[in-house]
């Protein structure tokens, strides 16, 4: 089954950390990726630029509005994504917890995808 793993962080808080130790993290969180790979579980993974590059477009009335930035109601925005291959939720919710970047105030959103036109909810 596959699940996509959300990662969102507060930017101001993660930006406060010294440099060493969002260094740390990043690497941290490479390691982690790069063992999802070997194992088979990874299919792809992205992180985002800043949320200030971001443009959201939304239709009102008709047209689309494109406004700058997230406009999210939270300190928290979407900082990257891993599509993890897994046999149930139990495992996705197992490889998700060793997710280095929580330590350092990450929140991660487990959810399964749509495939075809059903949800593989495991």
């Amino acid at each position: 089954m596959l699940y996509t793993l959300l990662i969102y962080l507060d930017e101001k808080q993660f930006a406060s950390l010294p440099a060493a130790e969002q260094n740390r993290v990043h690497q941290a969180c490479g390691a982690w990726h790069e063992e999802l790979v070997r194992s088979g579980h990874s299919r792809g993974a992205n992180g985002l630029q800043p949320s200030a590059l971001t443009a959201t477009l939304r239709e009102r009335d008709g047209r689309v509005v494109v406004t700058d930035g997230p406009f999210a109601e939270t300190r928290e925005i979407l900082g990257g994504f891993e599509l993890l291959e897994c046999k149930d939720r139990t495992e996705a919710i197992a490889i998700a917890r060793r997710f280095p970047a929580l330590q350092a105030g990450a929140t991660l959103e487990l959810r399964p995808n749509v495939i075809g036109n059903e949800c593989r909810a495991g």
